[in-house]
C-alpha cells in the first residue's frame, strides 16, 4: 500500500470514527485553550491516580470532585451540535463549563450540612439540583447520544406522574422537591454505585490503558498477532480476532476499537480476498467480543461485581468460558470462509517475527501479567491498576522504543481523562434511572410484566428479556448499557430464581449485541465504512459470525457451571474437571457445526440436507438433557461421514 493510499485511508478512518462513535466528535483546539484543557485533564487524572494509590475520599466527596472535572472537560471539548464543530470555544460553553462543574461541587462544599438535614433540601438546592441534573443530561447527549437522555427524562417524568400509567406500572406520584432530592443530594441516583465506580476502578483501567497505549502495546499486540496467525489459512481475518479480542477488552468501546485495529486488519483481509462486508463483519464482531473480554470488559465488569455483591475477581473468571467460546465461534467461521474461497494467509516474508516482536516489545506484557496477579492475589482492581500504570511506566524504560519521558507520561495523563469522559457521563445519567427505578420499584414491575407475558416459563422469559436487553442496549456505550439492561432486565430472570451472575451476564451479552445487531449495529457501520462494503449486509454477516453470543448465554443460565462461579458465596465452583470437559467439547462441536451451516461448507460446500443435518445436530448438542445431546453426537457424525464421502469423491 503506496503512503498516498495510507494516509487517504487514515482520513477516511478518522472520518467515519467520528460518524459512528459520538465520542471523537470533539473540538481540536489550538493556543491557550488546548493548554487549559490539557492541564485540567491532567490534574484530573493525577487526583484519581493519587486518591487509587493513598487514600480514597468519602464516597460522596470522590464522587462530585469526579463528576466535576468531567463536565467541565465535556462542555470545553464538545459542542452543542456534532454537525458544527468550530475550533474555538464560545462564551456559552465556557459559562456551561463553569455551572456544571460549580452545581455538582457545591454538595463537596457543604458536605456537613447536607448531611446534618438529610433530606430536608432548601429550596435553592432544589434549584441547584435540577440546574445540575439539566447540565447532566445536556453533556451525556454531546458527549454520547441524545438516546440515554431521553431515556433518563422519561423516568423522570415516570417517577412524577405515576398515578397516569396503565395497570401495574402505576405508583403514587411524588412531588418535584422529592424527586431532585432523591437523584441529586445523595448516593441513590446520580451520586450512586455507577459513578462511584466510575471515579474509582474504571478510571484507573482506563489510565492504565492509555499508559499502555503510549508505550506501543497496540502495535506489539497487532505484531504479536500477524506473526502467531497471519501465515495460516485465512491469516489477516484471525489476527483481526486474536488483535481486537485484546484490545478490545482494555477499550470501552466497541466502535472506537473497530476504528484503531480496523484501519489496519480489513484492508489486510481484503487484499488476501475476504469480500469487504465480511471483512468488516469480522472486525465489528471481533471488536465488540472485548466487551466480555476479560479482565476488563468494556469497565463493566466492575460495576457487576458492586451489582452482584461478588468481588471483581470472580466475575472475570465467570466470563473466560463464555467470551473463549464467542471467539472459537468467530474464528471456526473465518476459517471456514477462507476455506470455502480458497484464500491463503500472508507470505512469511511479509510477516513480522514472534522472536523479534517479543525481543522488542515483548516486555509489555510484564505490566498486564503483575495486574493479574494482584487481582488473582486479592487485593483491589483499584489498587492493581494503580500498580499496573506503575509497573508500566518503569518497565517501559527496559527498551528505548517504549520509555516513556516527561512529555509522554503526561500525554497519557490527558489522554486517559478524556477517554474517561464518556463513561462518566453515561454513568451519572443512568444513576438517575437507577434512582428512579429504585424510587418506584419499575424493575421489579418490568420483572412481572415480562414473566406474565412469559406465563413463568424459563425459556419464553429469557427470550423475552433478551429483545429487552437489545433494544435497550441499541446505541449506548458498554458501562451505560449494562446498568440499564441489569437495572430493567434483569430482574425478571432474578424473581425465576436464575443464578443471579448468570441473570446478571445474559443481559449483558445481549445489551451489547445491540452493537452488531441492526437497524443500529454502530459497529458493524463503522467496520462497513472502513471496508467500503454494504453497511446492513455486514451488520448481518456480524450477526452470523457472532452466533455463539447469542446462545451461550442461554447455556450458562441452564448450566451455571459453564461460569465457574458459585453463587451466593462467590467461590470458584467446586465441579468434576471431566464433566467440564464434556460438556465444553459438545458446545464447542454446536458452535462448529452452527459455524459450518452459516457458512454453507466445511469440508466441502454444504448444499440444503447438509446444513439441515448441521443445524439440528448443533441445537441437540445444546439441549441440557443427555438423551438428545446423544442423538446430537449421532446426528454430527453422520453429518461428517457425509462430507468426508462427498470430498474423497
Amino acid at each position: 500500500m503506496s503512503q498516498s493510499d495510507t494516509t487517504q485511508e487514515q482520513i477516511d478512518v478518522e472520518e467515519i470514527r467520528r460518524k459512528y462513535d459520538t465520542e471523537a466528535r470533539y473540538r481540536k483546539l489550538i493556543g491557550k485553550w488546548a493548554i487549559i484543557i490539557s492541564l485540567i485533564a491532567i490534574v484530573f487524572s493525577l487526583f484519581q491516580y493519587y486518591t487509587a494509590g493513598f487514600g480514597l475520599l468519602l464516597a460522596l466527596k470522590q464522587r462530585t470532585i469526579h463528576l466535576s472535572f468531567v463536565m467541565a472537560l465535556i462542555f470545553l471539548l464538545y459542542p452543542f451540535s456534532p454537525k458544527k464543530i468550530i475550533n474555538r470555544i464560545p462564551w456559552y460553553d465556557i459559562v456551561l463549563a463553569i455551572i456544571g462543574a460549580g452545581t455538582v461541587l457545591y454538595i463537596d462544599f457543604n458536605f456537613q450540612a447536607l448531611i446534618s438535614r438529610a433530606g430536608l433540601p432548601t429550596w435553592y438546592e432544589i434549584v441547584i439540583g435540577t440546574i445540575s441534573i439539566i447540565l447532566i443530561l445536556e453533556a451525556t447527549r454531546r458527549i454520547i447520544s441524545p438516546i440515554l437522555p431521553i431515556v433518563a427524562i422519561f423516568f423522570i417524568f415516570y417517577a412524577y406522574a405515576g398515578p397516569i400509567f396503565p395497570g401495574i406500572f402505576a405508583h403514587r406520584p411524588y412531588d418535584f422537591s422529592r424527586i431532585i432530592n432523591h437523584l441529586f443530594l445523595g448516593t441513590e441516583g446520580i451520586f450512586g454505585v455507577p459513578i462511584g465506580v466510575a471515579s474509582t476502578f474504571v478510571f484507573l483501567f482506563i489510565l492504565f490503558g492509555a499508559f499502555l497505549e503510549k508505550t506501543g502495546m497496540g502495535k506489539f499486540l497487532i505484531d504479536i498477532s500477524l506473526a502467531l496467525a497471519g501465515r495460516y489459512t485465512g491469516g489477516p481475518a484471525k489476527v483481526a480476532v486474536v488483535s481486537s479480542g485484546l484490545l478490545g477488552s482494555i477499550s470501552g468501546s466497541s466502535v472506537a476499537n473497530v476504528c484503531t485495529t480496523g484501519a489496519f486488519t480489513i484492508p489486510l483481509m481484503k487484499s488476501i480476498g475476504y469480500k469487504p462486508y465480511f471483512a468488516g463483519a469480522v472486525e465489528a464482531t471481533a471488536s465488540t467480543g472485548g466487551q466480555i473480554m476479560p479482565p476488563v470488559m468494556g469497565a463493566a465488569a466492575f460495576i457487576m461485581a458492586e451489582f452482584v455483591g461478588i468481588p471483581y475477581i470472580y466475575v472475570a473468571i465467570a466470563a473466560i468460558i463464555p467470551a473463549t467460546l464467542y471467539y472459537t465461534s468467530v474464528m471456526i467461521q473465518v476459517h471456514l470462509e477462507a476455506k470455502r474461497l480458497g484464500l491463503k494467509g500472508v507470505p512469511k516474508e511479509r510477516l513480522p517475527q514472534v522472536k523479534k516482536v517479543m525481543k522488542e516489545r515483548g516486555h509489555l506484557l510484564i505490566p498486564v501479567g503483575i495486574l493479574i496477579y494482584l487481582l488473582v492475589a486479592g487485593y483491589t482492581p483499584l489498587m492493581a491498576a494503580f500498580w499496573g500504570i506503575n509497573s508500566t511506566v518503569i518497565i517501559g524504560w527496559l527498551k528505548k522504543e517504549t520509555r516513556l519521558g516527561l512529555k509522554d507520561i503526561l500525554d497519557a495523563f490527558e489522554a486517559g481523562a478524556k477517554s474517561a469522559l464518556g463513561v462518566s457521563a453515561a454513568c451519572a445519567t443512568v444513576g438517575m434511572v437507577v434512582g428512579v427505578a429504585t424510587l418506584t420499584g419499575l424493575g421489579l414491575r418490568i420483572a412481572n410484566a415480562i414473566l406474565t407475558l412469559s406465563h413463568g416459563n424459563l425459556f419464553l422469559t429469557m427470550l423475552f428479556t433478551m429483545f429487552a436487553s437489545i433494544l435497550l442496549g441499541a446505541g449506548l456505550p458498554t458501562t451505560a448499557n449494562y446498568i440499564v439492561t441489569s437495572t430493567i432486565a434483569a430482574p425478571a430472570l432474578l424473581k425465576l430464581g436464575v443464578n443471579p451472575l448468570a441473570a446478571h451476564m445474559f443481559v449483558f451479552y445481549y445489551g451489547i449485541a445491540a452493537d452488531l445487531s441492526p437497524p443500529v449495529a454502530l459497529a458493524a457501520y463503522a467496520g462497513a465504512g472502513i471496508a467500503r462494503g454494504e453497511p446492513m449486509k455486514t451488520g448481518m454477516t456480524a450477526m452470523k459470525l457472532a452466533i455463539a453470543g447469542f446462545i451461550v448465554p442461554y447455556l450458562y443460565v441452564y448450566n451455571p457451571t459453564l461460569l465457574l462461579v458459585n453463587l451466593p458465596d462467590a467461590n470458584p465452583i467446586h465441579l468434576s474437571i471431566p464433566i467440564l470437559i464434556i460438556v465444553l467439547i459438545k458446545v464447542v462441536i454446536a458452535v462448529l457445526m452452527l459455524g459450518a451451516a452459516s457458512i454453507g461448507y466445511f469440508e466441502k460446500h454444504l448444499n440444503k440436507v447438509e446444513r439441515l443435518l448441521a443445524v439440528i445436530a448443533a441445537v441437540l448438542l445444546l439441549i441440557h438433557i443427555p438423551i438428545y445431546n446423544y442423538a446430537g453426537i449421532v446426528v454430527a457424525i453422520v453429518f461428517y461421514f457425509v462430507q468426508h464421502v462427498k470430498k474423497d469423491k
